[in-house]
């Protein structure tokens, strides 16, 4: 696709890439003057050309403006030509709720912006009910903060996964030093803290290090801990569950945990390469009940060869065994998971389903939606939806997906934010990848994340 516009040339291609059919050919070109937003399309030799006018203040308004325009105008194109249209129409990025958020902080219905971008009635009505749900949490101060620490090893690497995870048999190696340079990492961080609303520790999976390991990280995180902020652990995968990781986590205040089966089904965690049983999910949740956390349980929609009754099922035990909070993620292959080469599932309806079953069956079971966040590759183009029973939301996952408070994060792989509500912005600061290069480059990293914070 050509554009005389580098800056839609992304933005551009996402709405393409939306639809199974592709033009052959697709240019686009943009201008700008008095007040009006011209945007022209040639698809297939025929030509599509649009004016829309709208006030606007500043260079960051005008940047939002240029691209709904050109996006859903493609969409529009597109969605006529083959006939099909999208869950979230011409909206391609993560964050729908943040859109909504910035229209009625601007006195808007965020409804009519949702409509004008093709979004359906069904998923218009979702964000309107995760904004019910975040009043009380929700909290735009530039002052406060949550902090990540991660500990990204696991049992073994996941079939779908393209997370930069390392399987710990492989990395064992690596433990000590990481630890150290991990717990150095968070002490130094103390001072870069604001008003502290949560601390998450993720992964990977958490609990696929040593006792040992994880109280030192737990140890230096207490050392920072200045309020009874919410502390959670996500534990990750049911096989490495044990009483004395749980009996430590209580003993350092941590508040929720998450146990992720993906499924219930062993057939289907077997092809995925997980190393546990249905069995273990269940064993790791009654061992867990009694420390008295707060309990999330994730579950991915499309899932191997999956099908609506499997992932129906694995619903069911999920509501069955009645967590705190329930996560329907989507599966979304990106380059690095072994499935991305062997699956072809975007356009598969059976997700789309799945996601209407459990839009339906959980409300009836007492939760209800309170974060979502959307990625490119996932599939039906659905969405991944956090719910809870009311009163058990994450705040950690609230900050996150509606950045509103800084992150500051510790370990390989980790991505620390600084929210500016003044001019809009968001600035970034990522740590190295893989587990050597953190390691060398620690008092770096900490010498400039120092830096980042403080400029």
């Amino acid at each position: 696709m050509l554009t005389d516009c580098l800056f839609l040339q992304n933005e551009l291609y996402d709405v393409a890439r939306l639809f199974k059919n592709r033009p052959e050919t697709l240019s686009h070109s943009f201008r700008f003057e008095n007040g009006i937003f011209y945007n022209t399309f040639i698809v297939d030799g025929r030509t599509y050309a649009y004016e829309d006018k709208a006030a606007f203040e500043g260079e960051l308004e005008f940047k939002r403006k240029e691209k709904l325009f050109a996006k859903q105008r493609l969409y529009s194109i597109l969605s006529e030509k083959y006939g099909e249209t999208m869950p979230w129409g011409a909206l391609t990025g993560i964050r729908p709720t943040k859109l909504a958020y910035r229209e009625t902080e601007e006195g808007r219905d965020f409804r009519s912006l949702f409509s004008f971008m093709g979004v359906s009635e069904e998923n218009a009505e979702l964000t309107a009910q995760i904004l019910k749900a975040q009043e009380g949490i929700y909290e735009k101060n530039e002052n406060n903060a949550d902090y990540f620490v991660s500990l990204p090893f696991c049992p073994s690497k996941c079939e779908y996964c393209s997370f930069i995870t390392a399987p710990i048999d492989k990395t064992r190696a690596y433990l000590p030093d990481y630890i150290a340079c991990l717990t150095r990492e968070i002490r130094e961080s103390a001072p870069l803290i604001g008003n502290l609303r949560s601390v998450y520790i993720g992964g990977g999976t958490p609990f696929a290090v040593d006792t040992n390991d994880l109280k030192r990280v737990l140890q230096a995180v207490e050392k920072l801990r200045r309020n009874d902020c919410e502390y959670t652990v996500e534990a990750g995968r049911p096989d490495v569950f044990t009483e004395e990781k749980l009996r430590l986590l209580k003993d350092y205040g941590v508040t929720r945990i998450c146990i992720n089966p993906q499924s219930f089904s062993d057939e289907t965690l077997k092809k995925i390469g997980r190393k546990h049983t249905a069995g273990d999910v269940y064993r790791a949740f009654e061992m867990s009940e009694k420390y008295g956390f707060l309990i999330n349980l994730d579950l991915i929609a499309g899932l191997a060869d999956e099908g609506l009754e499997e992932f129906s099922y694995s619903l069911s035990e999920a509501i069955r065994l009645a967590p705190d909070n329930i996560t329907v993620h989507c599966l979304c292959l990106k380059s690095g998971a072994k499935l991305k080469e062997e699956t072809s599932y975007l356009d598969e309806p059976v997700v789309s389903e799945m996601v209407a079953h459990s839009r339906k069956v959980l409300p009836e079971n007492g939760y209800r939606p309170y974060y979502m966040y959307r990625q490119k590759y996932q599939a039906g183009n659905n969405e991944n939806v956090g719910w809870a029973r009311p009163g058990t939301e994450c705040v950690y996952n609230v900050d996150v997906m509606e950045e509103i408070a800084d992150n500051v994060a510790a370990g390989a792989n980790a991505v620390s934010k600084k929210v500016r509500f003044s001019n809009g912005k968001i600035e970034r600061y990522a740590a190295p990848k893989d587990l050597k290069t953190y390691i060398e480059k620690t008092d770096a990293i900490i010498r400039e994340k120092t830096e980042f914070y403080k400029k």
